[in-house]
């Protein structure tokens, strides 16, 4: 109500004789006090991330303009609007999240063209090497923070530096109760259920939050699908006015596909499906796929998107638990501690019909950070954080003599399956009956001067990670705030063998490294609306193999080249919130150079420079988004290297009316000398958008989009995937104001696009995505 006399409705309300006392009161008085309140209808639905509250990064309760990085906080809300229940799906909202499939389980973010880090509550998670690893569940998360560009010092030095996700779990309620029960079914048997219920076990004092969650998904692609269950617990302790105390708990256990898409990517399959038949022959005339076979082409079909390299044999499956502490505060009128405690174990095994084995017989992990911050005056505050990582790896990989390029997925599935010869097995070393993994390092049994085994991944390594921070924030006046910061992280890293050849000594070897970290960053408030920001890092970070462990090269030693990636970030931006708007629109632009890990362990210099943006509006009825991306990503005078170079070296020319083939054979590894080409597979442009409209107070209709420009799908781009688009649309209806039927056509305009299936361009030559076609899916919820 705008510009009420409200005091005297209130009063004429409450009152009987209100009017005779007024009159009364006017007669006997010259004048009259008139007091005016004016109030603004609430319309927002909780869609937009002007209001949104960002913790843990660079500190608590931070408002989105008050933090010099770009920034997309995704709330509950806008979780369920978009329908996100994988990372990729956040590349809905927030700009240069464009992604690569993961195998079809992506891990990991990815974030201006890099794999970005996974942290939960501010701690960094356990999650896939190179992007493939275990599936996220969102069971657990009620907020997901999408931040563009290193972690800051307070997370410390870590892997992955294009950005990070920031995972917030949910939390207990201590003075209501309340519950969820979600059901939802779609295309190709694809069921989940979810119930999340959360009371208070002392009124003002002590909650408690349970939710479980239990997918039982079929696929659209052959021999594939995913079945998982999770169950949370949360607990919230209010000791008293001053402090508070979050634990969380999940158990997650999956078994999920690992999906390599079609091989042999050719323009023709990109553009029209046509998939050139024929299975590759090694030299020896065998049939069995291996590096170096050659494809005499018998002919060109139009190949069905679901047929993908993929086994009904195959197993693949995880267990996981997670548990997080967060212990607040608040000392005196100027200090406050938080403590963060977390804690998670993984369990993996995968053994793969085409010979590719990973086995982690038991991830842990362990951290602690406690952070102190102390506020001068009003104007300056300085954090202090002390930090403790803990992490201990056994697992055994085998990735060597894989190969996909010579398999005709056409033909039967004993194309597709790789028996080891004993050649081959007397490289490796059998873990169990007829599973073969490489061992973690490198013996020479005949005393030539060569090794004689294939090497992976296989660890049983630890590290302890220990790092000191400090961050100084500062106002200067009521425009100009700075902050400066610095890190330093000791690492104490030991790498074993734990399955040597018989009659050898199994390597091993330790190091120890400092890596530093630092940052300084400005806002500055043109006015009550607009806030210009600007900020550089720099960042010396990690290598690692699988769930964070390290191996030995091939000398038997740590690499120190595993310490060696440097990782700097330059930004300027500007946002808009207005503080009587509906809307919130931010623009940046950056030049970040990183470090690529290759799966040679090697490094790879990339530098990125880019714009980015995006707009929000929310008020009922209305809700619209937009993201917009620009990144121009390439190697920095560094080389690279692919599975094979080309697509066309798998074929002979004996078919140059199909393929022009170089006989080179494949796969057949390559590395490129340092140049500044294009990084493949990253679209230089994208553009998202959203919207919702609610057409009266039960029913709602929504859609998205998002348009990528075309991109090279290989090094030398001989192969691009053209521009492309995707559009989703929504509709919801209420039938009580606690029940709701949902739903959700995605690709409505039933489009064949592609996306790369790995990150960092190595399977560019090898492998493409075939992304689902248009395919719906109902969800009903009831609040109670």
């Amino acid at each position: 109500m705008k510009h009420s006399y409200l005091a005297l409705f209130i009063a004429a309300s409450l009152t009987p004789n209100f009017y005779a006392y007024a009159a009364q009161s006017v007669a006997n008085t010259d004048s009259i006090e008139r007091i005016e309140v004016a109030g603004q209808t609430i319309k927002s639905q909780g869609l937009s991330v002007k209001d949104a509250t960002i913790n843990g990064p660079f500190g608590d309760n931070l408002a989105l303009q008050d933090i010099a990085r770009s920034v997309t906080p995704i709330s509950s809300e806008l979780i369920e609007q978009l329908n996100i229940t994988t990372l990729q799906d956040v590349l809905a909202v927030s700009p240069n999240t464009y992604s690569a499939s993961g195998f079809g389980a992506p891990s990991l973010p990815t974030i201006r063209g890099q794999l970005g880090e996974l942290y939960q509550d501010g701690t960094r998670r356990q999650a896939g090497n190179n992007g493939f690893g275990v599936p996220l569940s969102f069971n657990s998360i009620e907020q997901i923070d999408v931040i563009k560009g290193a972690p800051p010092v307070l997370f410390g030095s870590s892997q992955r530096n294009g950005g990070f996700v920031n995972l917030h779990s949910k939390a207990a309620s201590t003075d209501e109760s309340k519950g969820k029960v979600k059901l939802s079914a779609g295309r190709w048997d694809q069921y989940s259920a979810q119930v999340d219920y959360t009371a208070p076990i002392i009124k003002d004092k002590v909650g408690l939050r349970v939710s479980y969650e239990h997918l039982d998904e079929g696929s659209y692609y052959d021999y594939s699908g995913t079945k998982s269950d999770s169950f949370f617990a949360a607990l919230r302790i209010l000791p008293d006015d001053k402090s508070s105390w979050d634990i969380n708990f999940e158990l997650y256990q999956v078994e999920f596909t690992d999906n390599a898409g079609i091989n042999r990517p050719t323009q023709a399959l990109i553009d029209d499906g046509l998939y050139i038949t024929g299975q590759g022959v090694q030299a020896n005339g065998s049939t069995v796929p291996a590096a170096g076979s050659i494809v005499s082409p018998t002919g060109q079909v139009k190949i069905d998107r679901s047929t993908v390299l993929t086994d009904p044999d195959n197993q693949n499956e995880a267990t996981t638990y997670l548990i997080h502490s967060i212990y607040k505060r608040e000392l005196s009128a100027n200090a406050s501690l938080k403590n963060i405690t977390y804690f998670q174990h993984l369990q993996r095994e995968e053994i793969a019909q085409n010979s590719f084995v990973e086995i982690i017989d038991g991830a842990d992990t362990a951290q602690n950070r406690t952070e102190l911050t102390y506020r001068w005056n009003s104007d300056q505050q300085t954090i202090f954080a002390f930090d403790v990582r803990y992490n201990k790896v056994l697992g055994y990989s085998q990735f060597t003599t894989e190969a996909d390029l010579p398999i005709d997925l056409t033909g039967p599935l004993s194309n597709r399956r790789i028996p080891l010869t004993d050649a081959q097995k007397a490289r490796l070393v059998e873990l169990s009956p007829g599973v073969f993994v490489s061992p973690g390092g490198q013996y020479d049994l005949d005393n030539d001067g060569s090794g004689d085994f294939n090497l992976s991944d296989t660890t049983d390594s630890r590290s302890w990670q220990t790092g000191l921070a400090i961050q100084q924030d500062s106002d200067w006046g009521d425009k100009l705030h700075t902050s400066v910061g610095y890190r330093v992280d000791f690492y104490d890293v030991a790498a074993n063998d734990p399955i040597a050849p018989q009659g050898q000594v199994a390597a091993s070897d330790s190091i120890n490294e400092t890596l530093h970290s630092g940052q300084v960053s400005f806002n500055y408030k043109l006015n009550a609306d607009y806030t210009t920001y600007g900020t550089a890092s720099y960042n010396e970070a990690t290598s690692n193999s699988m769930a964070g462990g390290t191996s030995l090269g091939s000398d038997n030693t740590i690499s120190a080249q595993n310490f060696a990636t440097e990782n700097t970030l330059v930004e300027f931006g500007l946002k808009y919130a207005p503080t009587d708007s509906d809307w919130y629109a931010d623009g940046a632009v950056f030049s970040q150079r990183r470090s690529l890990r290759n799966r040679d362990g090697s490094n790879t210099g990339i530098r990125t420079t880019g714009f980015e943006s995006q707009i929000f509006y929310d008020a009922y009825p209305y809700w619209l988004s937009a993201g917009y991306s620009y990144i121009d990503a390439r190697y920095d005078n560094s080389a690279s290297s692919q599975d094979s170079a080309q697509v066309i070296d798998a074929f002979d020319n004996s078919r140059p009316d199909i393929i022009a083939g170089t006989g080179v054979g494949a796969p057949s590894f390559t590395a490129f000398a340092p140049s500044n080409r294009q990084v493949q597979g990253i679209p230089e442009q994208s553009f998202s958008f959203n919207g919702n409209y609610s057409i009266n107070s039960k029913w709602q209709m929504g859609f998205s989009g998002l348009y990528t420009k075309s991109y090279p799908l290989d090094f030398l781009a001989t192969v691009k995937i053209r521009d492309q688009y995707t559009l989703n649309v929504n509709t919801s209806y209420a039938f009580t104001p606690s029940t709701k039927l949902r739903l959700d056509v995605n690709n409505v305009t039933n489009q064949k696009n592609w996306r790369p299936v790995f990150e960092g361009g190595y399977f560019g030559a090898t492998l493409a995505f075939p992304e689902l076609p248009i395919n719906a899916k109902l969800t009903l919820s009831h609040n109670f």
